[in-house]
This record gives C-alpha cells, structure tokens and sequence, in this order.
C-alpha cells in the first residue's frame, strides 16, 4: 500500500503536495508552520486541510502496521497463501484486516476449541459436506470416546456443530455481507429500562431509525442513556435476515446433515455473529457521532477564541453570586489589576450599598466597560449594573460573557502562581474582565473541555478530545500571534515549537534580564534551540524592538527579501505600517517576476506585502464587535411572541443553537428555523460569538425555554 498515493487520491491533491506535506510532519514541523511558512512546497494547504492529511496518514500507517503484524502471525503459523496475502492487501479498512485474521487468531478456549481437542473435526467436515447418504447420529457413534470427554452420540454431533459454528462465524465475507445488511437496513431501537420512570431520555423510551439515517446526536444520546441504566439499546434487521445469509451460504439440500448445518448457522448467527456485529456497528455508529461532535467543538472553540478583543479599555469584571457576594476586579488596558472588591445583592438595603459601592469603583478608576459572568446571580446583577447606567450616565457599557471554566482557572495552579495575593473567587472576576478585552489570552489558561461549547463534551474519548482541542487552541494563538514581552507561559506554550518548559524559560528569561528587543535574543532562552527558533521565530512579536520586522509575522528567513522588496519599492525598514502603495509598486514590477528575483515563491511574497503593509494585524479586529449593552434588562416574562431582539450565539449544536438574548436564559434557534433555506449544519449559517437578529416564537416560562427564529428576520 503506497500511504501517499492513498493520500494524493483521498483528498484530490498533485502528488508533490502530499509527498512534500509528510515529508514536512515527518521532519516534526508543526502544523501551524507548515500553513504559514511552507505554502510553496505544500500548494497553500491550510491548516485545517493539514491536520486532515495528518489524522489520515497516522491512520494508514497504523493500519499499514497491523497489516505486517498479522501477515507475520499468519506466515508463523505456517497457514500463508496468495489468496490471503492478496486480501489483506486490498483492505483499506482495519476492520476488514481483522475479519481475514479472526480464523487464524489465537483463541481463548471456545466449545469449538474444546470441541476439537476432542477429535470432532473430522465429524464437523463429514457434516458440513451433506451428503444424502450421511447418516450423521450413525457417524457420530464412531466418535464416542470416555477418555476424551465424549460420553454420547448427541455430545458428539454437539461438538460438531460447535466448529460448524465457529468456522462460519469466521468467514470474513459473510462477515462483511452481514455488517453491510445492517448499515443498509439496521434500525438503532431503544427501549426504557423502567418505563415508569421520569428521566430527560424519554423520548428515547420507545424510539427506532434507520442505521442509515440516525443523527449523531441521537447516538449519543441513547449511549449515554444506556451507560446511565434509563436506556437499552440495540442494532437489529427484519427477524430472520441473519439467520438466512448464513444458511443460504452453507446449507444445501435437505439431508439430515443439511439440517444440522442450518441448526448450527442459526446457533452462530445468534451466539456468536449477531452480538459481535452488533457490538461493531453500535461502535462505528458511537466513534462517528463523536468525531461529529468533536468537529462541532473544534468549530465552536475556534469561534470562541476567535472573538474580537475589547481593546483599549480599563473593564471591571463582575462574577456574580448570592451567599458569597459579588466578586469585583478593574484590570487596566493591559489587564493588570486595578482594583478588586465584594458586594452582597441579597436585600434591598444591600443592593443600594452594592450600587454605591460599584459606581464609586467606576469613576475611581475610570471604567470604560463592566463584563459581567452568566452564572448565578447573573441577571440580578445585570439589573442594577444596567440602573447604574442609565441613571447615572456616563460612557460605560456591559456585556453578559460566559464564566463557563473560571472556576476551574481561579481554583488552578496556574491561577495561583498569576494572583498568589488574591483568594480564588477574586481570581475569577479578574479572568472575566480579561476575557471581554482577550478572549484568546484568557481562554488558553483554561482546558478547553471545561469552556461550555459543544455537545456530550464529557462523553468523549479523552485523547483524542485533547488532540483536536489543543489543535485548535494552537491554530488560533499562531494565526494571531502573540507579544514576546507580555504573553503568560500558558499562551507562548500553545505557539510553534515551543513546549511548556521552553514557555516558562522564555517568561524566566524576560523577568530576569528585561524586555525581549529583538528575535535573535530567543536563541539564549534555554532549552530553545535553532529548530525551535525556526518553528517559533515568526509567530512572536516583538513590539517597539530593534528591528521593525520583529513586529511582523515575516519569518527571519525571509528578512532579506523584504528589505529587498522595501528597497525596489522605494522604501525602508522605518516605513514599515505607513505602506498603503507597497502593493500596487509591487504589482507593477510584477509578482512573479519579483519573486524569482527575491529568491522567494509567489505566495510567501504576498504575505510578506501584506505583513509590511499591516505589520502585527489581529485578524479578530476584522470581525464584528461583540454586542454591548446598556438599556433595560428584560426577564422571561417580559418576552412576547413575535418580538424581534438582537443576540450573541453562545453555542452551536447538530440540531441549532442557543442565543443568548438578554434574558438570562438562552433561546434556541432550532436547525429549521436559521434560515428560508434548507440548513444541512446550523454550523453552515450561525457561528459562536456571531451577533443575530431573531424573533421570539414561544416562551415556556416553567420550563424556561424560549424558542427563537432567524427566518424572515431582517
């Protein structure tokens, strides 16, 4: 099996791409770098497309490695032939691999292996050769032996039937026939375990769809359910279509052998094929339900840190609560802090002292912008922060974010080493006001799986939730890149090449020797050597140093051709951020032909020209601005249908997703209500942090669900 011929084919790609992008993963470089620095060599395969190649190739070579291991245990036992040899060859799929193995793997001891040892096999083949002329009971008389365990002509045309069994159960393409007529025409059936009993899974106490059909939220819905005792699931095809596409393969005739061999297809349908078919099918059905999910995930925490950062504002972070009180910090622009306080909203009287006491924090410091957590107390906060703006004016707006993981950061390590002078709960009012000014600074300190988007997040494998995750989290961190002189260890750890200990050398190294005024100076951090220089280098910014290059995403390999490409254009390094004609000079010498004489290819020379023209540009700042509040606070009651609001998506699910409108409890879009269109993904349509306008359908004040359209809403 050529793997990279696979590959060139999988995913429509030129040989060369695919034959360079491995030779790239096999060199360690990372994924981000190969997006940003090598685009010649990889025809300007993105960073989704990599990790794609990436997940595939590790596959196919697994699959490649299992292939050698059983051709070994096959040619060992002696038992090798061509027809075998040929067959593992063409699968393309592991289980296939393992449908040819399963007559050669070693067994535990089976009434088949028992069977054997017993000398039936001959009786097996007598059997399951059907000759009319067979008198099985007379045959099985032959094999009576005290000494080896057979007392009776019955135990030994059971034996018989026992390896008639196991040697149909092996047969790889019935195998194959079986697993194909139960994804062509399998239901997934669930049943209550206690139909009386009240549990969130009901609609799934007598629920059934077609394999074929069966939405991967459904799957795990009903795995949950059974894991948790309210649900029992099975996989199952018309009664008897099993049964048969065993007999019709083995039984012939109707001799009296004939009518064994079909009493020992049965017995192997049902003994021993169906629940291992089963078992295959419910695990292929539960592993693409949950790469469904973790896509789903992936797409939603990519939005997520992805939001446009408040910049430029001194924020007061509010993480509301009732026993323990309101807990305050102002950060300044920077996000250091400012300021920190308590107070209690449990009486009227406390709720006047909690407005004074807030309003003296906001003009002493000179608040620009109040982000308050969704937690408890969420929205009893956002009513008197809302009446201290509108009867006291001045320039202040809020905004709801989500506190989904602060608890786990302020209860952390991490958050210990940042705030070693602040208890937990002040720790998390600070991480909500950074997470209004960079959600991206402020996410990485948390572990993605704890942030609250996505769906059945906690029922996913744990490996490889945390490779997609962490993933995303560095495709993010080096799309923006980030600030050598202000950046935490646990966001320098998510960049190119560098580890966690390299991280926290690099912070070592800052503290004590000072500000970073230049790359080059990366190459003294310990532990940080040329080949993680080459990986990190460009993805580190270096604000106000040396060299204004540091300050862009241009690589230092490629430092020479721009100040080439500066000098033809009739400009200099101290230019660099007032460009605005750099790319129309460029154009006019030609791009290809510019190119060729910088020594650099066509694309690494656009993105060069885009740097110098917006040296450090955030892609975040290209979006729309998170959506800031400052009117009345509305409550459930206080909606009515056909109310037309603006939103932010909070979350992305297979089935729609939840806005959240301003009333503390967030609103569903259902999937076909996002649009006048058929919608295949409601990821197709609405993305996490996007701002929507909706109409309100339905308010169920008991059970607090509101239920929101998109459609024909302008």
């Amino acid at each position: 099996m050529n793997i990279n011929e696979m590959l060139a084919k999988e995913f429509g790609l030129r040989q060369d791409q695919i034959d360079n992008t491995v030779a790239l993963i096999d060199d360690d470089k990372t994924i981000p770098f190969i997006a940003r620095y090598r685009k010649e060599v990889t025809g300007s395969l993105d960073d989704q497309t990599l990790r794609l190649i990436f997940d595939r190739l590790t596959y196919l070579r697994n699959l490649e490695k299992r292939k050698e291991e059983i051709i070994n245990s096959i040619t060992e036992q002696g038992k090798m032939t061509d027809e075998i040899m040929e067959a593992i060859s063409k699968a393309t799929v592991l289980v296939e691999v393992e449908d040819i193995y399963r007559p050669f793997k070693p067994k535990r001891k089976t009434r088949a292996s028992v069977a054997r040892e017993k000398g039936l096999e001959p009786l097996a083949e007598l059997i399951l050769a059907q000759d009319r002329n067979t008198d099985p009971a007379a045959a099985a008389e032959e094999y009576i032996d005290e000494e080896k365990g057979v007392a009776s002509a019955e135990e030994a045309l059971q034996g018989a039937m026992d390896i008639i069994a196991e040697d149909v159960s092996d047969n790889a393409e019935l195998r194959k026939y079986l697993r194909t007529l139960f994804g062509q025409v399998g239901k997934v059936v669930s049943k209550a375990a206690d139909e009386n009993a009240e549990s969130v899974y009901e609609n799934y106490y007598d629920f059934s769809e077609p394999v074929s059909r069966i939405m991967g939220h459904r799957i795990l819905a009903v795995d949950r359910g059974e894991k948790e005792g309210a649900l029992k699931v099975s996989v199952e095809v018309s009664e008897g279509a099993g049964e048969r596409a065993c007999i019709s393969r083995y039984a012939k005739g109707s001799s009296e052998c004939s009518k064994l061999v079909e009493a020992a297809c049965t017995d192997s349908y049902k003994r021993l094929i169906y629940p291992s078919i089963e078992r295959e099918i419910r695990a292929e059905l539960s592993e693409k339900a949950q790469e469904g999910a973790i896509k789903v995930f992936k797409e939603n925490l990519h939005q997520l840190l992805m939001q446009p950062p408040v910049k430029g504002k001194i924020t007061l972070g509010l993480d509301p609560g009732y026993t323990h009180g309101c807990k305050l910090a102002v950060v300044d622009e920077t996000g250091k802090v400012l300021d920190t306080g308590i107070v209690y909203i449990n009486s009227k009287n406390q709720i006047a002292d909690a407005k004074r006491k807030l309003l003296d924090m906001i003009y002493r410091n000179d608040v620009d912008a109040i982000s308050i957590g969704n937690g408890t107390a969420s929205r009893e906060s956002e009513a008197i922060v809302s009446e201290i703006i509108r009867e006291f004016g001045g320039d202040v707006s809020y905004i709801v974010v989500s506190e989904a993981g602060a608890s786990v950061y302020s209860a952390s390590k991490l958050a210990a080493e940042e705030f070693p002078d602040y208890d937990v709960s002040l720790r998390s009012a600070v991480s909500i006001a950074r997470r209004l000014q960079d959600p991206l600074a402020e996410l990485v300190k948390i572990d993605p799986k704890a942030i609250g988007v996505g769906q059945y997040q906690h029922d996913m494998p744990p490996k490889r939730m945390d490779e997609a995750l962490s993933g995303v989290v560095e495709d993010c961190v080096n799309a923006v890149g980030v600030d050598l002189n202000t950046a935490s260890h646990s966001l320098l750890s998510y960049i190119s090449g560098i580890n966690a200990t390299v991280a926290k050398n690099i912070v070592t190294y800052r503290e004590e020797n000072g500000a970073f005024t230049d790359r080059k100076q990366l190459l003294k951090v310990p532990k940080l050597g040329a080949k993680a220089y080459e990986q990190c280098a460009g993805f580190l910014r270096v604000r106000d140093g040396k060299d204004p290059l540091d300050n862009t995403a241009v690589h230092p390999e490629s430092y020479a051709a721009a100040r080439q490409l500066l000098e033809k254009c009739g400009y200099g390094t101290g230019d660099i951020g007032s460009l605005d004609e750099l790319s129309d000079r460029a154009d006019k010498q030609g791009i290809k032909a510019l190119a060729e004489e910088l020594g650099t290819g066509v694309p690494t020379l656009k993105d060069i020209i885009s740097e110098l023209m917006k040296p450090g540009r955030d892609p975040r700042d290209e979006l729309p601005p998170p959506l800031m509040r400052s009117g009345d606070v509305m409550e459930l009651k206080d909606l009515t249908e056909g109310m037309e609001l603006m939103g932010t998506v909070r979350n992305v699910i297979d089935f729609g997703a939840f806005v959240d409108i301003g009333v503390h409890e967030d609103g569903l879009v259902h999937i076909s209500q996002l649009a006048d269109r058929f919608v295949k993904h409601p990821l197709d349509v609405v993305k996490v942090g996007q701002v929507v306008k909706v109409r309100v359908l339905s308010v169920d004040v008991k059970k607090k669900r509101i239920s929101l359209t998109m459609k024909g809403v302008k």
